[in-house]
């Protein structure tokens, strides 16, 4: 991956109106990128865009990522602001906790579908863009939890090992047209994924040393710069991740106790 020099550089972002895509949305426009932010709550955005104040920067669109007709419109919308992409950041997602047992076939698809079908079909349909675009590059925010699976959020780490897979793959395919892939791999994080989540609404424990949005926005544009093919957030999904690739046993006790 080749390091890049942000200001100027196109970007069509999912998932703007809070947490980490806000977050990205803001961090982005102080750099001097241009900003195509989506979400589906078109007041949070246009919240977003009074903050930012830069509309020569930093436009928006209500959009379901899940929906191929506003994924379309979307990318439209997109180049006539700004006359192209150069950076596709998937960043929408949802997620689900409570045993596997205890939930149905609706749950599921609807995880796959914000958190893996939405973001591939959008790479799909943006890659002929990508393709004109200076330095071009696809982000998809992931978790450490598409590396290592833990109790309770089965079908949330299904997604997100699927991103996980999706992007390596990709990453090798695009390779020769040199458009870069950069997955990105937070563990918690203070967003409002609690409060949004299907299933089990109760809080899980360990949510002590969660890191901020700003921080995860921080760490993702500077992997983004860097070149990097990947960044995990936090020393514990780094020793979560090699604990489970060198004793995959004691990973799996150690999960299942804490889970």
């Amino acid at each position: 991956m080749a390091w890049r020099t942000l200001a100027g550089q196109r970007v069509l972002l999912t998932g703007a109106s809070s947490g980490i895509g806000r977050e990205l949305a803001i961090q982005l426009v102080a750099q001097g990128t241009k900003v195509f932010a989506l979400a589906r709550r078109r007041s949070r955005l246009e919240e977003l865009a009074q903050e930012i104040n830069q509309p020569e920067l930093f436009a928006f669109r209500e959009c379901d990522v899940t929906q191929p007709a506003d994924r379309e419109q979307s990318l439209q919308t997109c180049i006539e602001c700004f006359g192209g992409v150069d950076i596709l950041i998937n960043n929408a997602g949802s997620g689900a906790i409570g045993p596997f047992a205890a939930a149905d076939e609706a749950r599921l698809r609807k995880l796959m579908e914000v958190n893996f079908f939405a973001p591939v079909e959008f790479i799909r349909l943006t890659l002929p863009v990508l393709r004109q675009g200076n330095k071009p590059l696809i982000v998809n925010v992931s978790s450490v939890l598409g590396h290592r699976a833990v109790p309770q959020k089965s079908e949330y780490c299904a997604s997100k090992f699927a991103v996980h897979g999706f992007s390596d793959a990709l990453r090798a395919e695009l390779a020769a047209e040199k458009i870069d892939v950069m997955l990105v791999s937070p563990s918690t994080t203070e967003t409002e994924f609690f409060d949004k989540v299907t299933g089990d609404r109760q809080k899980p424990r360990g949510r002590f040393g969660a890191k901020s949005p700003a921080y995860v926005a921080r760490a993702t544009i500077r992997g983004m710069q860097a070149g990097r093919h990947e960044i995990i957030l936090s020393t514990g999904g780094r020793l979560l991740v090699w604990l489970d690739r060198l004793c995959p046993p004691l990973a799996d006790r150690l999960v299942a106790w804490w889970g």
